[in-house]
């Protein structure tokens, strides 16, 4: 197998060890950096430049999704394999929408983690085997890419999104971010208006039915 540099994002301390474990027995892979949210693994992978990373979907500060946008953003050679105990139709399509190849049930990782990370870094995508089936049902379906009448939030919209349903308030997002307060109060009411929210506990709502934040 070709030698390869892999990053590893999990905010469970177990499921980082044991991945990496796997990865470690395969000759000429790497591990060169681990994080336990989504905005430091960004910040890794910016610093140590991996082939691939392997990343959970539901991680604090930023999720796996967006951890995804960023990333190739910033270096498109990147490989992203998604590493999640979530199946449904919706959050993988958004996953392939963010650019990721590859995503892998938890479930099945003990048996196929190391075929998935292969074939990312051989450029073929990977998917368990009942992500493959609803890909393929949505595909036949034809389904449309969101709910009719709804407008969908962009990346920055959704960091913000999460940032508010962990409890922040609009200073602290402002300081994540790097954005002014005022930016970030302007972002809030947009997404507020742009979704029909009429509190905060429906964003709440919406992060945990979408998977933007776990519970």
């Amino acid at each position: 197998m070709k030698a390869a540099r892999i990053l590893i994002a999990d905010d469970h301390a177990v499921v980082r060890r044991g991945v990496a474990e796997t990865i470690a027995e395969v000759s000429g892979w790497v591990v060169v950096a681990q994080a336990e949210d989504g905005r430091e693994a960004v910040e890794l992978a910016a610093r140590h430049k991996p082939d691939l990373a392997i990343l959970d979907l539901t991680m604090p500060e930023l999720n796996g999704l967006d951890a995804t946008r960023q990333m190739l953003a910033a270096q498109r050679s990147i490989k992203v394999l998604i590493l999640t105990g979530h199946e449904s139709e919706q959050l993988v399509r958004e996953v392939l929408g963010a650019g990721a190849q590859g995503y892998l049930l938890k479930s099945d990782a003990s048996r196929t983690l190391l075929a998935a990370v292969e074939a990312l870094l051989d450029g073929q995508p990977y998917f368990t085997s009942k992500v493959s089936r609803l890909v393929l049902e949505g595909y036949l379906r034809g389904l449309p890419e969101s709910a009719p009448g709804q407008e969908p939030l962009s990346p920055r919209e959704r960091e913000i999104v999460q940032l508010l349903a962990e409890g922040n308030s609009n200073k602290e997002v402002a300081r994540a971010l790097e954005i002014s307060v005022k930016t970030a109060e302007t972002h809030r009411s947009n997404i507020m208006r742009k979704m029909g929210f009429d509190s905060v506990s429906d964003l709440v709502r919406y992060a945990v039915r979408n998977k933007i934040i776990d519970v």
